[in-house]
């Protein structure tokens, strides 16, 4: 029971950075009730990924919605360390979603691919982890370097094409 004292205790030391939540306490007169349910929501959304239900919707909201508010406050922050760790979520996050679409038929047969999905951007995108950034220059940017001349070809080409068509359509 230690260990579980212990756990919440940490989780509630996170939770009280989060001004609005430390209302539900004051509110309520029940000490770490913000906690509790906070625990109780993500064991309820574990369940659901863990079962399938909601899994493609919940997993794509836990990739997206505190990855983005995030890049939101690292955007308006002075510090531009932040910056560069939401740049490098969402560029491994891209090419994480890039795989995924070309391979979707074969990951929906896979047990428990939402939970493992939901579990993989949770390592991703929280700070603690920072396996954005571990996946970036261990894969991405390795990738990135090899072949940054065919992708600016490519790219070259494909805004040329775009400028040609344009233009015969005036």
């Amino acid at each position: 029971m230690d260990k579980v004292n212990y756990y919440v205790d940490q989780v509630d030391r996170e939770l009280k950075k989060v001004a609005i939540l430390n209302t539900i306490d004051e509110k309520s007169k029940i000490p770490k009730l913000k906690t509790y349910i906070a625990l109780g929501l993500s064991a309820i959304i574990s369940v659901f990924i863990f079962f399938n239900i909601f899994g493609d919707l919940l997993s794509t909201l836990i990739a997206f919605v505190y990855p983005a508010y995030a890049s939101f406050k690292a955007i308006e922050s002075t510090d531009k360390t932040d910056d560069t760790q939401w740049l490098t979520y969402w560029c491994v996050f891209g090419f994480f979603h890039l795989i995924e679409c070309f391979s979707d038929q074969i990951l929906g047969w896979i047990s428990f691919y939402y939970f493992i999905k939901s579990i993989f951007t949770l390592w991703l995108s929280l700070p603690q982890f920072r396996g954005a950034e571990v996946l970036y220059e261990k894969f991405v940017k390795v990738y990135l370097l090899r072949n940054q001349d065919k992708i600016d070809s490519h790219i070259n080409s494909a805004v040329k094409n775009a400028e040609n068509l344009y233009s015969k359509t005036e």
